[in-house]
């Protein structure tokens, strides 16, 4: 979680924002039920009329009331009304003004109602001996007593809903139609609850709308970082979480985190919010039952807290899976030609039938644990709704509780069971989300092997004309136990081509791959005109390298994109001059489109020999000083290969050339032949030198070449 929080730093003010709205959805969803219950209580069961202070009362009916109120009271009641021919017409008045109206009246006209209904109090003959003077104000106020005592205790509710009824026959004795004043009620409240409806919808999607921004800003900048990092490992750091694996890093992990900072800035903020204010209004409705959501919390809690303990530990396993997956899945595909070539489709298909199962197990386990939560939820509502239901219904037998209150009571408590609900929810995705947080993590906190030193500062970096040498290198890949290069010592000079040559597994490629500092040696150094290669900054050595991979690659896009891949300096002339170096331009001019023809992604619209020459052409194209060639002749035939050769001494005179090879012919006329033989050099100097002297290359050269070959260029030496 702290991981995931972390990400979301630079959002803040959005967040906020985010949280304004969620407060004000919230409010929204929290105002429904009360109005529901008004429309219950008042709308339908008191005919649309709220409180005791009527907006008419007759005078008769006003002298009536006045019997039951003290001066003080009477005085209140005065300063509210005022007196229309025999009617009493309500002033405008604040809702506080009118709510202590409201007090004042709810006990007269209650108890002016109930005598009415019951026949308990003769109110003509309280009326004769008032008018006579019998009855004083005392003898009043304490009749008011005792007939609230026989109304029994009851709840305030109640007294104002027979204050309500007197109300009612109020108004119907004046002629006021009460079918209006309900409809006007209900309009108005329904037109407020429209109206917290479009809002909360508003919130609702103004949040969501953010939510989905911020989630997406955080998935981009993670993509960046991480893209940027991979960009800085060396090869060790590849090596080390493998391809597959960085690939589902940079997508699926990442979507992931994305998924799970939507739900929880529209869920985990929302929840505590709703569940909050779900409290407070279950609180402000009194009705004695907010153990009923004590017990549903702490049942619910317990629920989820178990489900989540046992499932944790598989989401973790499932990342690992998914890795499998690809990695499989990436294998299958590269390889597709030589799984056909081999008939070995149906191994594959095992094989990837197996990962696939694995993770299918997995996530059928975690499915199904998870699967439980929301039908023992629902229990868990079913049985709140039952003892609300079961409680609340002995409140309104005895009086102390509305219907009304106790729908509220129970659209509140599932407002708040929805919330850990929804909690519920997004704990399902936290443990995975905070698993690929981990794995996110994990790469950008890597530090690559081969960095910069703090002091380099690119631009008093000098190197003159590309003399390279290797002194005393020797070289152990990270976790090996041997070294597969081993006091390797020479000298490259600008202006001539050293080759090196030698049996599979010799170290040829490795060698090539510590100029460019793709590994850091071991012991040793590695120089370019006298200054080491780890005092260059990698941007700086880089650029004065031309490399050409054992294996092509060719990137979407064109042929031009693909020949300038080495910079935007690169003009036309350049390209071109490479491409026919590189012995490309012919199938390039027969191609209609030339160099805007396109290249699919890995070139595999391409031969293998096409693919060769174009990557030739691009580090050619980059006018470089030192080449780096790593076997990139091998696709090539004999002719087309004496032809490239023949075109880099020619135009590259002046750079050093690095060159590996397995073919005798390509190495034949270099100026500096190295043989290397299970990471040492065992030979070096001319193809005749060595031929004259080193058994290896002997060796080498009789594998390749008939006798009859030998012995002409014997006769040549």
């Amino acid at each position: 979680m702290t991981k995931l929080l972390r990400y979301l730093k630079n959002y803040v003010p959005l967040i906020l924002a985010v949280v304004v709205l969620l407060i004000v959805q919230a409010y929204c969803d929290l105002a429904l039920p009360s109005y529901t219950s008004d429309i219950v209580d008042i709308g339908i069961q008191q005919g649309g009329i709220d409180n005791a202070a009527a907006d008419q009362i007759s005078a008769s009916s006003m002298e009536q009331i006045s019997w039951f109120l003290t001066d003080e009271e009477y005085g209140l009641v005065q300063d509210s009304y005022t007196l229309d021919g025999d009617i009493y017409k309500k002033n405008d008045l604040s809702s506080q003004e009118e709510e202590n109206l409201s007090s004042v009246l709810s006990a007269p006209m209650a108890i002016l109602y109930q005598a009415k209904q019951s026949g308990n109090l003769d109110l003509s003959q309280v009326e004769a001996a008032v008018d006579a003077g019998m009855v004083s104000k005392e003898q009043l106020l304490s009749i008011k007593e005792e007939a609230l005592s026989r109304m029994g205790q009851v709840s305030d509710a109640m007294i104002t809903s027979a204050a309500v009824g007197f109300v009612r026959s109020e108004y119907q004795s004046i002629g006021v139609n009460l079918e209006e004043v309900q409809k006007d009620y209900l309009y108005n409240v329904g037109g407020k609850m429209l109206l917290m409806t479009v809002l909360m919808m508003a919130a609702a999607i103004a949040a969501g709308f953010l939510s989905s921004y911020i989630a997406a800003g955080v998935s981009k900048n993670l993509r960046n970082q991480m893209f940027s990092k991979v960009i800085s490992f060396s090869s060790a750091e590849v090596d080390k979480f493998s391809t597959a694996s960085l690939i589902t890093r940079c997508t699926n992990d990442i979507q992931q985190i994305q998924m799970t900072i939507v739900m929880m800035l529209r869920i985990v903020l929302y929840a505590p919010i709703i569940g909050i204010g779900g409290i407070l209004k279950v609180a402000a409705t009194h009705t004695g039952l907010e153990w009923i959501i004590a017990v549903a919390v702490g049942v619910m809690l317990a629920l989820v807290l178990s489900l989540v303990s046992v499932a944790m530990p598989k989401f973790k396993k499932m990342q690992g899976l998914i890795d499998r997956v690809n990695l499989v899945s990436r294998e299958i595909l590269t390889g597709l030609s030589v799984i056909r070539a081999f008939g070995r489709e149906k191994y594959e298909e095992e094989r990837f039938d197996e990962a696939n199962t694995n993770l299918m197990k997995t996530q059928l386990f975690t499915n199904r644990v998870m699967t439980l939560m929301m039908p023992m939820m629902m229990l868990v509502m079913n049985g709140i709704t039952l003892l609300i239901v079961w409680f609340s219904s002995k409140g309104i037998d005895t009086g102390s509780m509305q219907v009304g209150d106790m729908i509220a009571f129970m659209t509140y408590t599932m407002t708040i069971v929805m919330a850990f609900m929804m909690i519920t929810m997004i704990s399902i995705m936290l443990p995975r989300a905070g698993v690929a947080a981990a794995r996110v993590d994990e790469v950008l906190e890597t530090e690559p092997s081969i960095e910069d030193k703090p002091d380099t500062k690119e631009a008093d970096q000098k190197v003159g004309k590309g003399e390279v040498v290797f002194d005393h290198v020797t070289f152990t890949y990270p976790g090996a136990e041997h070294p597969v290069l081993k006091d390797i010592s020479f000298t490259a000079k600008p202006g001539q081509t050293t080759a090196f040559i030698g049996s599979t597994g010799c170290g040829k490629s490795t060698l090539i791959h510590l100029l460019p500092r793709f590994y850091d040696v071991t012991e040793g150094s590695i120089r370019i005109d006298g200054v080491d290669i780890r005092d260059l900054s990698q941007h700086k050595l880089r650029s004065l390298l031309g490399f050409v991979p054992q294996k092509g690659v060719l990137f979407t896009g064109t042929i031009e994109s693909n020949l300038k891949f080495g910079g935007e300096q690169i003009t036309d002339e350049q390209m071109k001059e490479a491409a026919s170096i590189a012995q490309a331009e012919e199938f390039i001019s027969q191609k209609p489109a030339g160099y805007d023809s396109p290249i699919s992604q890995g070139g595999t619209n391409v031969s293998g020999g096409q693919k060769q020459r174009l990557s030739i052409g691009r580090a050619i194209a980059k006018q470089a000083k030192i080449f780096l060639f790593d076997d990139s002749f091998s696709a090539l035939d004999y002719k087309t290969d004496a032809a490239l050769r023949k075109e880099l001494n020619q135009k590259l005179s002046d750079a050093t050339i690095l060159l590996v090879a397995q073919r005798i012919s390509t190495v034949f006329h270099a100026e500096q032949i190295i043989v290397l033989d299970e990471g040492e050099i065992v030979g070096m100097g001319t193809h005749e030198e060595l031929l004259a002297g080193c058994p290896t290359y002997q060796e080498i050269v009789r594998s390749q070449l008939s006798s009859k070959e030998l012995g002409l260029k014997e006769g040549e030496q």
